[in-house]
């Protein structure tokens, strides 16, 4: 097979087309921004484009597919070459489809918990040396890629997002996937960029549990309201299977997290926070129909230390820890932040949220934050106004940010150094940091704060 990409740098985009490499594929690609990592590891698989930029002579009438990637658009030179040549263009949740037709799709949806709970899955598998693919959407520890496709795994595990296809296909990736086993962590509104209208937002999730196949599995967080009300709805289908899960019974000791199990005793784990035991029993459920009982889940994610940028840790010593994390959206900011509150019950917690999303940055959207940051001691917002010019946003100021926010104790930055400045002036003795975004903080080096942050 020959395969180009078109936007070849993205994120999932440059892990599919490593992953095709590795399968034999002859791949080529084309992308008019390339950034760390993915220009390293295009390289090391000899497949980073010579240039940047768009070359429409790349589209040949011997390709046997071009995938599309969501950062080029509908006029873009080489989708408009393929269209001409007739060759078929696919986006990368049509094609990560077409690669696993004939495997068991296990496919986790929701607005937060998702990577999360699809990283969990892939450890506890691993760990017993259980054959799968799998597409996540970050990097999780025992793993070389974000993507895996073979022709010999009989399962894959999808990590499936709500967020367009590509620029010709406004389809939410989760439904090209077509679950057998589908998954729902929980419903909060988001992406209104594309989704403006909360019940358009909504409706896409009733699309994916009405898609659950004859003899599928649908797992929801019954805690959730929104996962339920969309998950039971379809619950006159008695030919679907349809199970609920809540919070893990646990307990917090010494800043350690216990697992109660009924018959295997107290279980640590690493992870923490109320989402993450919610996430954790979704995993388990999810394993469960896959073979592998209690006691293997147990034992396994005993070892899951998360995915990358999910409540990671940076740097620790006696009295300071501190953890970055992708949380933007509302429910994740309020999530992540009473996680570590409650985790370090007895330190102050400063915590510190980037708005670089669409959603967030929108002066409609940003009253969906209120009270979300109350459990941080210190609540701190970030902001770049060149990251509005570029989104060709409405410019926001700070009154705008401490009315939507509502915190007692906010401050509000607008560019990294005076962030850091901040924070290196601030004492650290029993007080923990949380950096949320999932941006960069204005460049800002994390782990050069972190070392000053633990110095103080």
């Amino acid at each position: 097979m020959k395969i180009h990409f078109t936007a070849i740098g993205g994120s999932v985009m440059h892990n599919l087309a490593v992953a095709l490499k590795l399968k034999g594929y002859q791949v080529s690609g084309s992308d008019d921004e390339i950034y760390e990592p993915s220009r390293s590891r295009l390289a090391a698989h000899g497949i980073l484009p010579a240039e940047e930029g768009w070359f429409p002579e790349k589209i040949t009438a011997d390709l046997d597919a071009v995938i599309l990637g969501m950062h080029a658009r509908k006029d873009n030179p080489e989708l408009l070459r393929a269209q001409e040549l007739g060759i078929k263009v696919y986006s990368y949740p049509e094609y990560v489809y077409e690669q696993s037709r004939h495997k068991e799709r296990v496919v986790i949806a929701g607005s937060h918990g998702k990577t999360t709970t699809t990283a969990m899955v892939m450890h506890v598998l691993n760990f017993h040396g259980k054959k799968f693919d799998y597409m996540v959407g970050a990097m999780v520890p025992g793993f070389e890629s974000t993507v895996r496709l073979t022709e010999d795994a009989p399962v894959i595990i999808i990590e499936g997002d709500e967020y367009l296809s590509s620029p010709i296909d406004p389809t939410p990736k989760f439904l090209h996937y077509k679950h057998h086993i589908g998954l729902i962590t929980g419903i909060a509104w988001d992406h209104i960029n594309v989704y403006p209208v909360f019940d358009d937002y909504v409706r896409q999730f009733e699309n994916f549990a009405v898609q659950t196949p004859k003899a599928g599995t649908l797992i929801y967080c019954e805690e959730d309201d929104l996962a339920t009300i969309v998950s039971t709805s379809n619950q006159m289908r008695s030919d679907v299977n349809l199970i609920a899960y809540g919070t893990h019974k646990h307990e917090v000791s010494d800043s350690k997290t216990l697992l109660h199990t009924p018959h295997h005793g107290k279980v640590p784990v690493s992870v923490f926070g109320k989402h993450n035991m919610q996430n954790l029993n979704g995993a388990r459920l999810v394993c469960n129909r896959l073979g592998i009982h209690d006691k293997k889940f147990y034992e396994a994610i005993q070892n899951f230390k998360g995915a990358a940028k999910r409540l990671e840790l940076l740097g620790q010593n006696a009295h300071t820890t501190v953890y970055r994390d992708f949380a933007h959206a509302p429910s994740k900011i309020e999530a992540t932040i009473q996680a570590v509150k409650e985790q370090f019950p007895k330190r102050k917690l400063v915590a510190c949220a980037e708005l670089h999303t669409y959603s967030s940055l929108s002066k409609h959207f940003l009253p969906q934050y209120k009270h979300t940051m109350q459990a941080a001691d210190e609540a701190i917002v970030c902001y770049s106004p060149k990251t509005l010019e570029i989104k060709r946003m409405e410019p926001i100021d700070e009154a705008t940010i401490q009315a939507a926010f509502d915190h007692p104790n906010l401050r509000v930055f607008t560019n990294g150094a005076d962030l850091c400045n901040y924070l290196f002036s601030q004492k650290w003795q029993d007080k923990n940091l949380l950096m949320m975004s999932s941006g960069t903080f204005d460049q800002t080096d994390l782990g050069q704060l972190t070392a000053h942050v633990l110095e103080k």
